[in-house]
């Protein structure tokens, strides 16, 4: 009994992990989110570290790996003997931006242990740091400062980095390019096309540039991510390169008239990224048949803007590439039949939709939504007892129900019955390998297994960070 609640603990933690960035939710506030995730991430720590830590071989977002990474750093006499590792492949894949943010938490907090210290110079050490110098600016010096390191030299930058840095006003110009280009930049339009974007955006404002004249002239140095943003990527942008849920991001964003007029371009570039996520399991799932929310909760946040309805649409787009080919069925909540026109609407009438999927007997049912079935209430919970008790005891139809959305007041995503397995989900490219660890989920298997699993996970993300540093 033990090991079963341990295990329920850590998927607990895992779901909170993926889902919740401690932001307000259609339904809680920042602050409900940002005490709930505290209390999750010290109950876990406390209890199971090894597995906490372990956690970072996950896909748990990127918010939820900087604090378990504080966590861990903040209580250094308790390490165990691979999270040193765990933490520096973890760092080494978040935004720089995020990273120099919590070293300037760890900063505040006084943490500042013999650990800490390496673990920043290591990370530095594998940075263009005359770049993080123009862009990231105080992060680098805060960082350098904490952990009293000395900023290495370089061929090209000599102690050119120390004085841009901490003395800007030593040297009259620099041999080192982009801190030449900086410098420059300051009087001298033409120079802030040869900085990184968001640095140059700063300059072009400051010089009057007209949007249009800079956003055209800089394109050649923006990333895809980047012309999203700014909303350039028109008809002829390859759109499939981008990360599932992203491009499903941008989508929604358009006008319905928008969508429909491009609509073979941006349902075949939702295809094409889909195809990418699904590599080899595409058309490997057999008959699947999906529940789709697109309720009004669906349109999430202030601060989350459609993300709950993006994580559908990239669903739908996933879970049509792993299907069987022509044996895939989606049913929105609102009734319609069109996913490049959904929009956040109504209520969530769950109950009604999983009794049209289940009419074609699917090998499997993927359900995502927040769980708050309300036309009428309790319905899908009740469908869901009633088919997997009396009509299908052989479990010939998988279920498995992905929740976008943290759920501050239980500490969890909210589930639809407790026969269901449920996990959290951040992103549509995370699908696979959730309805993998969901498995746990439904109360056969126990902690041993999830230990192994875990096991399997850490292994497996260690080697591929060890690759890529070879690389």
């Amino acid at each position: 009994m033990s090991d079963l609640i341990a295990a329920e603990d850590v998927l607990l933690f895992v779901n909170a992990a993926v889902t919740a960035t401690g932001q307000r939710e259609f339904r809680s506030s920042g602050e409900e989110q940002r005490l709930s995730l505290g209390f999750v991430h010290e109950y876990v720590r406390v209890n199971y570290r090894p597995l906490y830590a372990a956690t970072l071989a996950l896909d748990v977002n990127d918010h939820n790996a900087a604090l378990i990474v504080e966590q861990l750093l903040r209580s250094p006499g308790e390490a165990g003997p691979v999270e040193g590792r765990l933490i520096a492949a973890r760092l080494a894949k978040l935004p720089p931006q995020r990273v120099y943010r919590l070293f300037g938490v760890l900063r505040a907090a006084g943490v500042n242990n013999r650990r800490t210290r390496a673990i920043v110079r290591d990370w530095l050490a594998g940075r263009d740091l005359a770049h993080d110098a123009v862009k990231y600016r105080s992060g680098l010096k805060a960082a350098a400062r904490h952990a009293h390191l000395p900023l290495p030299r370089s061929a090209e930058s000599g102690a050119e980095l120390g004085d841009f840095l901490f003395a800007p006003g030593r040297r009259a110009r620099y041999a080192h390019p982009t801190l030449e280009a900086f410098r420059r930049a300051r009087h001298e339009q033409g120079a802030l096309y040869e900085l990184p974007f968001t640095v140059a955006e700063g300059f072009a404002a400051r010089h009057g540039v007209p949007r249009e004249v800079f956003l055209e002239r800089m394109a050649p140095r923006m990333t895809r991510l980047e012309r999203l943003r700014t909303r350039a990527a028109g008809p002829g942008t390859d759109l499939s390169v981008m990360p599932l849920t992203r491009l499903a991001l941008y989508v929604l964003s358009l006008p319905f008239g928008e969508r429909a007029r491009r609509r073979a371009e941006l349902a075949g570039a939702l295809r094409t990224a889909a195809r990418r996520v699904a590599g080899p399991h595409a058309g490997r799932w057999g008959r699947v048949a999906a529940v789709l929310d697109d309720s009004w909760s669906a349109s999430g946040s202030g601060v989350k803007r459609r993300r709950p309805l993006a994580v559908a649409l990239g669903c739908h787009f996933l879970l049509e590439a792993l299907a069987a080919p022509g044996a895939y069925t989606a049913h929105w909540t609102a009734g319609g039949r069109d996913p490049l026109l959904v929009r956040p609407w109504g209520p969530t009438p769950l109950g009604t939709r999983i009794l049209d999927a289940l009419e074609d007997a699917p090998e499997r049912l993927v359900i995502v939504s927040d769980g708050w079935d309300n036309a009428p209430p309790g319905l899908a919970g009740e469908v869901l007892r009633v088919w997997r008790s009396r009509l299908d005891p052989e479990r010939r139809t998988g279920v498995v129900h992905v929740n976008p959305v943290y759920d501050a007041g239980v500490f969890d995503v909210r589930r639809l019955a407790p026969g269901v397995p449920t996990a959290g989900i951040r992103d549509a490219e995370d699908l696979p390998a959730l309805v993998e660890i969901a498995r746990f989920a439904e109360g056969r298997e126990g902690l041993p297994a999830l230990r192994a699993y875990l096991d399997r996970r850490v292994e497996l993300f260690l080697g591929t960070a060890s690759e890529e540093a070879r690389a």
